[in-house]
């Protein structure tokens, strides 16, 4: 297995302010600290070259287990071994082999050309320097980045910087992928083109991959397996037909509708 989680379990405290008409006040010298349990005891594994989908409603978790695949987050108890390491306690050479994307996040810097932003990352990674131009070629050729490397990130379009986001990751030639939310507020163009490249990545290249996402077109394309996780805990593991007669079985010639997802999730705030 290339990854193995066994009974991760990740909790987090939340401080609140007092309520009631004096609760600003208070709040300045006293905060009601609660605990709020983000993972209830997640278990799964991943072979080498699967494209996983992994789902569920917001505040299920499904962030807090990629962070802690990516060494990001340290878990409270339980076991997580990646390509036979635990990404928190070997976190360098656990980084050199993955690559991660998050939609509502950025690694590339701002204010500067997106090229200057891989030159970066090139030392980082320690890529030499014919290797990283011709793969830097290959990249911004599938991904249609060419005019886009002197631009500042800033004055990309969302779809353009995720599709820079895309290359960016996927530079040193990484053999795992997370992606969270990588089609969030994408056009159906900017979409269809970041499925069809990372389904021909997974196919050509081998890379595993493990997605959020709340598109359930995203899991129809790309994913052959799917997880659904409720309130930190897994919920099912298997193939998205299977997903669809237990939740939708009303809609079975219409997978690329919500009702199937909105029906899960109703289903899940009830767990």
């Amino acid at each position: 297995m290339q990854i193995m989680l066994n009974d991760i379990k990740k909790s987090f405290k939340v401080y609140r302010r007092p309520e009631g008409k004096w609760g600003l006040l208070r709040g300045a010298v006293m905060r009601n600290v609660e605990k709020v349990e983000a993972l209830a005891g997640i278990g799964f594994a991943i072979d080498e070259g699967e494209l996983v989908g992994y789902i569920g409603p917001n505040g299920a978790g499904k962030s807090t287990t990629v962070k802690i695949m990516s060494g990001i987050l340290t878990p409270d108890s339980g076991e997580c071994r990646i390509m036979g390491r635990t990404p928190w306690k070997e976190r360098s050479a656990h980084v050199a082999q993955i690559g991660v994307v998050f939609g509502q996040r950025s690694q590339l810097f701002w204010d500067v050309p997106v090229a200057d932003s891989y030159d970066v990352l090139k030392e980082m990674y320690g890529i030499p320097a014919a290797e990283y131009r011709a793969r830097l070629s290959q990249l911004a050729e599938v991904l249609g980045v060419d005019e886009l490397l002197r631009i500042p990130v800033r004055q990309l379009s969302l779809g353009q910087r995720m599709r820079c986001e895309l290359a960016a990751a996927l530079l040193h030639r990484p053999r795992i992928l997370f992606l969270d939310e990588p089609t969030i507020g994408l056009d159906a163009v900017s979409k269809l083109a970041i499925r069809k490249f990372l389904k021909e990545e997974n196919r050509r290249n081998g890379v595993t991959m493990v997605l959020t996402t709340h598109d359930m077109d995203d899991m129809e394309a790309l994913c052959q397996r799917v997880m659904v996780i409720g309130r930190g805990r897994l919920l099912y593991d298997g193939n998205l037909s299977g997903l669809q007669e237990r939740y939708a079985p009303e809609v079975v010639m219409k997978v690329n509708t919500d009702e199937m997802i909105a029906a899960m999730y109703n289903d899940l705030s009830l767990v």
